[in-house]
């Protein structure tokens, strides 16, 4: 199942936001990352039903990476 583009979007925003946080609470690229991939992936599921290690799926195939 691939995301449409508006869901793309929302799931880069709650990544993008996440990541921030963690980064500002001082956490490494790597943490942020994953804390940003785990919030995306429960936002889809949430979303859509999915389980979580397919809506995981779902987000890492977006290929979000932290911004330097």
């Amino acid at each position: 199942m691939a995301v449409d583009a508006a869901t793309a979007r929302m799931l880069a925003e709650a990544y993008v936001e996440t990541v921030g946080e963690a980064l500002a609470q001082g956490q490494s690229a790597d943490v942020a990352h994953r804390e940003g991939v785990t919030a995306a992936a429960m936002f889809l599921a949430s979303m859509n039903g999915l389980e979580d290690a397919q809506a995981r799926v779902e987000v890492e195939a977006l290929g979000l990476k932290p911004k330097d």
